[in-house]
């Protein structure tokens, strides 16, 4: 019997008005028992969440996952850094973009996919200057101008 379509999507809203995304990767995520029970009830944030390498392993800092409401015993710490599962190749393009100037990895999205397993999707980007955010607010009003009218 196939597996009913999770809705669970936690986004990180901010980032896309402060960082202009280069490249997108999704990516496993090791969780704990209690962790995977509170995301498939959306008790997750991604608000300052960003990726760093440690001895070649990725892991993201920030993530802010609620301790498990219905149980008491054997809890998880709500923002522990987590690792990331990602393919060899993936790791070693991003340690080597990451050492230029101004690139950072974020947490764009979590979802929980098809199999029942929580995925992240991460981007490699760039921060952006104050006038490219007034940039990109005019952009959005001028469309939602278009289509009013």
């Amino acid at each position: 019997m196939p597996k009913a379509k999770s809705k669970v999507q936690i986004a990180n809203k901010r980032a896309s008005f402060d960082y202009e995304f280069l490249e997108t990767y999704t990516a496993g995520i090791v969780l704990a028992g209690t962790e995977i029970k509170s995301v498939r009830a959306g008790k997750a944030s991604l608000q300052d969440s960003f990726c760093y390498f440690v001895d070649g392993e990725l892991y993201v800092k920030g993530m802010n996952i609620a301790q498990y409401f219905w149980g008491s015993w054997g809890q998880h710490e709500p923002k522990r850094d987590r690792k990331l599962l990602l393919q060899k190749r993936e790791l070693k393009h991003l340690a080597q973009a990451v050492k230029t100037k101004g690139l950072t990895i974020i947490a764009v999205k979590m979802f929980i996919a098809d199999n029942g397993y929580a995925k992240l999707v991460i981007a490699l980007a760039k921060g952006k200057k104050q006038y490219d955010k007034r940039q990109s607010i005019k952009e959005k009003d001028l469309r939602r101008e278009m289509e009013r009218g």
